[in-house]
Protein backbone atom coordinates (compact mmCIF):
# COMPACT_ATOMS: atom_id res chain seq x y z
CA UNK A 1 0.00 0.00 0.00
CA UNK A 2 1.42 3.26 -0.75
CA UNK A 3 2.03 6.22 1.65
CA UNK A 4 0.57 9.34 -0.56
CA UNK A 5 1.09 11.83 2.09
CA UNK A 6 4.53 10.89 1.82
CA UNK A 7 4.79 10.36 -1.80
CA UNK A 8 3.38 13.87 -2.28
CA UNK A 9 6.01 15.27 0.20
CA UNK A 10 8.28 13.65 -1.93
CA UNK A 11 7.40 15.42 -5.13
CA UNK A 12 7.06 18.47 -3.12
CA UNK A 13 11.14 17.75 -2.29
CA UNK A 14 11.89 16.81 -5.98
CA UNK A 15 10.04 20.40 -7.34
CA UNK A 16 12.48 22.20 -4.41
CA UNK A 17 15.74 20.07 -5.45
CA UNK A 18 18.05 23.10 -6.68
CA UNK A 19 20.79 20.71 -7.61
CA UNK A 20 20.58 19.21 -11.13
CA UNK A 21 22.45 16.27 -10.71
CA UNK A 22 20.50 15.24 -7.37
CA UNK A 23 17.00 16.42 -9.03
CA UNK A 24 17.94 14.20 -11.59
CA UNK A 25 18.36 11.27 -9.01
CA UNK A 26 15.18 12.02 -7.34
CA UNK A 27 12.99 11.96 -10.72
CA UNK A 28 14.21 8.98 -11.09
CA UNK A 29 13.82 7.49 -7.77
CA UNK A 30 10.22 9.37 -7.86
CA UNK A 31 8.76 8.26 -10.94
CA UNK A 32 8.52 5.54 -13.48
CA UNK A 33 10.85 5.50 -16.75
CA UNK A 34 7.98 6.57 -18.72
CA UNK A 35 6.00 8.70 -16.25
CA UNK A 36 4.47 11.76 -17.70
CA UNK A 37 3.68 15.51 -16.02
CA UNK A 38 0.64 17.44 -17.49
CA UNK A 39 -0.16 20.83 -16.88
CA UNK A 40 -1.56 23.92 -18.42
CA UNK A 41 1.88 25.11 -19.81
CA UNK A 42 3.92 21.77 -20.47
CA UNK A 43 3.46 18.05 -21.40
CA UNK A 44 6.15 16.13 -20.68
CA UNK A 45 7.35 12.34 -20.52
CA UNK A 46 10.65 10.39 -19.17
CA UNK A 47 12.97 11.53 -16.38
CA UNK A 48 14.84 14.08 -18.80
CA UNK A 49 12.07 16.09 -19.29
CA UNK A 50 9.97 15.72 -16.01
CA UNK A 51 14.01 17.17 -14.55
CA UNK A 52 14.47 19.60 -17.21
CA UNK A 53 10.62 20.77 -16.44
CA UNK A 54 11.51 21.18 -13.21
CA UNK A 55 14.71 22.93 -13.66
CA UNK A 56 12.86 25.27 -15.98
CA UNK A 57 9.98 26.61 -13.27
CA UNK A 58 12.84 26.66 -10.55
CA UNK A 59 14.61 29.32 -13.19
CA UNK A 60 11.56 30.85 -13.78
CA UNK A 61 10.61 31.20 -9.65
CA UNK A 62 14.50 31.54 -8.52
CA UNK A 63 14.86 31.17 -4.56
CA UNK A 64 10.81 30.25 -4.14
CA UNK A 65 10.09 26.85 -2.66
CA UNK A 66 6.83 25.13 -3.10
CA UNK A 67 4.53 23.40 -0.55
CA UNK A 68 2.14 21.21 0.71
CA UNK A 69 -1.27 23.14 1.32
CA UNK A 70 -3.52 21.20 3.51
CA UNK A 71 -3.92 17.13 3.30
CA UNK A 72 -3.63 14.46 0.70
CA UNK A 73 -6.84 12.99 -0.50
CA UNK A 74 -6.18 9.68 -1.81
CA UNK A 75 -7.55 6.51 -3.45
CA UNK A 76 -6.49 3.36 -4.89
CA UNK A 77 -3.84 4.64 -6.81
CA UNK A 78 -4.64 7.94 -6.71
CA UNK A 79 -4.03 11.06 -4.94
CA UNK A 80 -5.01 14.85 -5.40
CA UNK A 81 -3.22 17.28 -3.11
CA UNK A 82 -2.81 21.49 -3.11
CA UNK A 83 0.26 23.16 -3.59
CA UNK A 84 1.89 26.58 -3.01
CA UNK A 85 4.57 28.07 -4.60
CA UNK A 86 6.33 31.02 -2.86
CA UNK A 87 8.99 33.21 -0.83
CA UNK A 88 9.51 30.83 2.37
CA UNK A 89 6.93 32.02 5.47
CA UNK A 90 4.63 33.94 3.30
CA UNK A 91 1.54 33.36 1.16
CA UNK A 92 1.85 31.54 -2.01
CA UNK A 93 2.03 33.60 -5.20
CA UNK A 94 1.37 30.63 -6.85
CA UNK A 95 -1.04 27.79 -6.06
CA UNK A 96 -2.04 24.91 -7.70
CA UNK A 97 -3.76 21.45 -7.82
CA UNK A 98 -2.47 17.89 -8.70
CA UNK A 99 -3.55 14.58 -9.73
CA UNK A 100 -0.68 12.01 -9.38
CA UNK A 101 -1.44 8.06 -10.25
CA UNK A 102 1.30 5.22 -9.08
CA UNK A 103 2.17 2.62 -11.14
CA UNK A 104 2.71 -0.94 -9.82
CA UNK A 105 5.91 -0.53 -9.03
CA UNK A 106 4.92 2.28 -6.76
CA UNK A 107 6.46 5.14 -8.81
CA UNK A 108 4.85 8.19 -9.91
CA UNK A 109 3.60 6.95 -13.56
CA UNK A 110 1.12 10.47 -14.36
CA UNK A 111 1.02 13.71 -12.89
CA UNK A 112 -2.05 16.35 -14.21
CA UNK A 113 -1.53 19.54 -12.74
CA UNK A 114 -4.19 22.41 -12.13
CA UNK A 115 -2.81 26.06 -11.78
CA UNK A 116 -5.52 27.76 -9.43
CA UNK A 117 -3.58 31.07 -9.10
CA UNK A 118 -1.25 32.74 -11.15
CA UNK A 119 0.80 36.15 -11.22
CA UNK A 120 0.08 38.39 -14.06
CA UNK A 121 2.74 37.95 -16.32
CA UNK A 122 4.00 34.22 -15.28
Amino acid sequence: MTDFTQLAQSYIETWNETDATARRAAVERLWAPTGRYVDPIVDVQGHEQIAATIGAVQEQFAGMAFELLGGVDSHHAQARFQWGLGPAGQEPLVVGFDVLEVGQDGRVATVLGFLDRVPAGA
